[in-house]
């Protein structure tokens, strides 16, 4: 331990602690914009780009950047001195001179780093006038990159290549020119990105954001023709509460029905339906293999990987494609939600599927995307026409003048609102697979499950090993959230050291309720913490907890579909994968 003086207060730090940190411990802010620290992967980003945290340092002639600067004993430090304020206002003024002002029309303005710190160092006019640095919009079916908007603080480049090891992002040009891009300065939708927006969850500013359907929704609520229903998913209402003020784990489902209602939907259902179907059918798939590979079968694919998470599947088809015959064929549950809507809801309302709109309320961008993919529609027309992210709900519910504290619980609406226990558990990393384990159990052994929660298969450990007893039979389960821990899994099975027979991937960090459409949480684990404590007690206060039990789906089997992993249920909520590592020619 040292000792080191910062603004006349002594703290005690370990030795090779940055100054920033330090500060902290002493209750000290120096303002960043490019440092970014995420303590549960021990990875930081700082690569002292900005210079806005720079402080003086006694005996040291220059200012010291305080994200890179290691603590020594005895050092002194001022950190809000006229010459540290005048440098940090000359810094920020020369960031702002190459960045555009159209603050008001910003998609992040309110939620600017780069605003807010303009705003507390109280800058009112650019002293600077010079060229600007202009390129080209990126629209991709998720994500938009706005680079005019980048100040190459490279958080971005940080979660795509060291956290989700995707590879699509990094420092391009030089000079005037240097910006974070894909190489060669590709559009994202031709390169290997697979939209799971943890990119745009750390963009200070916005140069990276989610492509807004908010406007096609409202268009679609004010077209009588339209028939407009709603799904949510489970991790939402663990964090939708934040938008509101409310602290991080509080559950707003009953309060989220009731906006939805008040925004005009015609039915507000919960995709937690349509996850309890998705057990049906990813459970099925999952003891037909290991049957027969306890047979003695050697032609079964083992281990089975989960599929609800499109982040994930463009993952493997881009980088596995060897290993595309792998995964559960099931759709995800926003998929299967809206196949079903559209054929068997829309049957019983006695309407065309085109005069109906499916809107789904997701924690992911991804979902933006996968609700685009072609083999999900039907002549055209999509089984999901339009996902929104939680942040987006959030700006409509405000935007209708919805006071949503004050909102009375209600329930959603039948039969596609009734769900299970199981199915909210899809919201967390470990839930999917937890899910599938309560009905598979009972399946496979004709017994009855009594403890339906399955410690062994919970916590946040990046990647996690667990075997589950199936009355004498042992079933290895493996678990991996964040994809460049999906890679360490995956290169396991590859090179055949894995002996799972289920492995469950997610692709953000602590699974859907860190999705990169949630509220932003700056890397916080406490906040990831509370919303995973929230699904869990969403769990325990349902009257079922297994989705097998789930009256309204054993009546679709019944009324509609058949049987699970039937010729009519794999027709509408199963899948197929495609080999997407070719690279894209360069005009």
């Amino acid at each position: 331990m040292i000792k080191v003086k910062i603004d006349n207060k002594t703290v005690e730090v370990e030795k090779g602690t940055i100054l920033l940190d330090a500060a902290r411990k002493a209750g000290i802010n120096i303002p960043t914009l490019c440092y970014l620290h995420l303590h549960d992967l021990n990875i930081t980003n700082k690569p002292a780009g900005c210079r806005v945290c720079v402080v003086e340092v006694k005996g040291r002639k220059n200012l010291a950047p305080a994200c890179v600067t290691e603590c020594m004993d005895g050092m002194e430090v001022n950190t809000h001195n006229i010459r540290v304020l005048n440098a940090r206002k000359t810094v920020l003024e020369l960031i702002l001179s190459d960045h555009p002002t159209d603050c008001l029309i910003c998609p992040k303005s309110g939620t600017c780093d780069l605003q807010t710190l303009a705003q507390e160092m109280g800058i009112r006019q650019i002293r600077y006038q010079g060229e600007q640095s202009t390129y080209r919009e990126d629209t991709s079916p998720a994500i938009i990159r706005d680079v005019d908007k980048c100040i190459m603080c490279r958080r971005c480049e940080m979660m795509c290549n060291e956290v989700q090891t995707v590879g699509v992002l990094s420092a391009v040009n030089r000079g005037f020119m240097a910006v974070v891009a894909p190489a060669f300065e590709m559009n994202l939708d031709h390169s290997v990105c697979t939209y799971c927006g943890q990119c745009v969850a750390v963009c200070p500013t916005g140069a990276l954001t989610e492509v807004d359907h908010t406007n096609n929704v409202i268009r679609a609520l004010a077209d009588p023709s339209k028939t407009v229903i709603v799904q949510t998913a489970p991790a939402v209402r663990a964090a939708l509460g934040e938008e509101f003020g409310m602290e991080a784990g509080t559950l707003v489902t009953g309060k989220m029905a009731a906006a939805l209602r008040r925004l005009g939907f015609d039915y507000v259902f919960d995709t937690d339906f349509a996850a309890d179907l998705t057990i049906m059918e990813e459970g099925t798939e999952l003891l037909d293999r290991i049957g027969r590979h306890l047979n003695g079968d050697k032609t079964v694919k083992l281990p089975i990987l989960t599929s609800c998470c499109p982040g994930w599947v463009s993952f493997f088809e881009h980088q596995f494609p060897d290993m595309i015959d792998i995964p559960s064929t099931a759709r995800s549950p926003q998929q299967m939600f809206g196949s079903i809507a559209k054929t068997y809801f829309a049957e019983k309302l006695g309407i065309k599927r085109e005069n109906m709109v499916v809107v789904s309320i997701m924690p992911c961008l991804a979902k933006k995307y996968e609700c685009s993919r072609d083999e999900f529609k039907v002549d055209g027309n999509p089984d999901v026409d339009f996902a929104i992210s939680t942040r987006e709900l959030a700006h409509l519910i405000k935007q209708a003048n919805i006071e949503f504290n004050h909102l009375p619980d209600e329930d959603f609406d039948r039969p596609m609102g009734e769900s299970t226990g199981a199915s909210v558990l899809f919201g967390v990393t470990g839930g999917v697979i937890e899910a599938a384990t309560r009905t598979a159990y009972e399946v496979f052994t004709g017994k009855k499950l009594e403890k339906v929660d399955f410690e062994q298969l919970r916590g946040m450990d990046w990647v996690r090993r667990a075997e589950v007893d199936f009355d004498g039979t042992p079933i290895k389960i493996g678990i991996a959230h964040g994809l460049g821990n999906a890679r360490k899994l995956l290169e396991e099975i590859r090179e055949g050291k894995a002996d799972f027979h289920a492995i469950e991937i997610m692709a953000c960090p602590g699974g859907c309720i860190g999705g990169g459409g949630q509220p932003l949480h700056h890397g916080d684990s406490s906040i990831l913490k509370a919303r995973t404590a929230a699904i869990y007690r969403e769990d325990l206060g349902k009257p079922i907890r297994k989705s097998h039990e789930n009256p309204f789906i054993q009546k679709l089997y019944e009324d509609f579909l058949g049987k699970p992993c039937g010729h009519k249920s794999h027709h509408l909520l199963h899948t197929h994968y495609f080999d997407k590592s070719n690279p894209v020619e360069i005009e």
